[in-house]
């Protein structure tokens, strides 16, 4: 029973933050700190996110093949190559690398 309150109290919260979302007036989201922060955090967010799924085991920082990974895909986007190919260069590599034992 408590994960279905949780799980009720995390739908009427994604849509409380929606719904804030939607509320903005214009105004506040035509100003340039306003436009220029929704450009910039949500790749903030995501590198964030990247690096802690990256170089996190737990509370512990790791550099193992997932870094390689990482750094395949860098590499990939550097070479501007098409999305599922950087996808499938960190899936290789990382992959390769663990099937080797790293």
């Amino acid at each position: 029973m408590n994960v279905w309150i949780a799980i009720g109290l995390t739908v009427v919260g994604c849509y409380a933050v929606k719904l804030a979302g939607l509320l903005v007036p214009a105004g506040v989201l035509e100003r340039p700190a306003v436009r220029k922060l929704s450009a910039l955090l949500p790749v903030a967010l995501l590198a964030a996110l990247t690096a802690q799924q990256t170089f996190a085991t737990g509370h512990e920082l790791v550099l193992d093949a997932r870094a390689a990974g990482l750094v395949a895909a860098g590499i990939a986007l550097l070479l501007r190559a098409p999305f599922l190919v950087v996808v499938a260069a960190a899936v290789l590599v990382t992959a390769g690398l663990r099937a080797l034992g790293g």
